[in-house]
C-alpha cells in the first residue's frame, strides 16, 4: 500500500457513492479516497470559523449547520450536495454538537 493510502474512508462516506439497491460504489477507491480527504479536510478547516459564527451571532448550533451546509451548496463549491451534507455531519461531530441527521428526502 502506498503511504497516500494509509488513512481508511469512513463507510459512511463510502455510502454517498452507493446508489439504492446497489452494493458496489459508482466511483473507484482511488476517486473515492480523494474526495473523502478534500470533505475530511474541509469540516476540519470550517471548525474554528463555525465556533466563530455561533458566538458572533448568538445563533444555535443547528442554525450554524444549516448556513455551513447552504454555503457548501451554493454553485461554484467544491463538494456535491450529499458532500455537503456528510460535511456538515462531519463537523458536528468534530465540535462534539449534535448530529443534523441524513439530508431530508425530497418530497416527490
Amino acid at each position: 500500500m502506498s503511504e497516500e493510502n494509509q488513512f481508511t474512508v469512513p463507510p459512511s462516506f463510502i455510502a454517498l457513492f452507493v446508489p439504492p439497491g446497489r452494493s458496489k460504489p459508482t466511483e473507484t477507491r482511488t476517486h473515492i479516497a480523494q474526495r473523502y480527504e478534500l470533505c475530511e479536510d474541509l469540516a476540519q478547516m470550517l471548525t474554528e470559523q463555525a465556533n466563530t459564527k455561533k458566538w458572533e451571532l448568538g445563533v444555535t448550533e443547528a442554525d450554524v449547520l444549516e448556513r455551513m451546509e447552504r454555503g457548501l451548496q451554493a454553485e461554484g463549491s467544491v463538494v456535491a450536495g450529499p458532500e455537503a451534507r456528510w460535511v456538515v455531519r462531519r463537523l458536528a461531530e468534530l465540535l462534539e454538537w449534535p448530529d443534523p441527521g441524513p439530508a431530508p428526502v425530497p418530497l416527490a
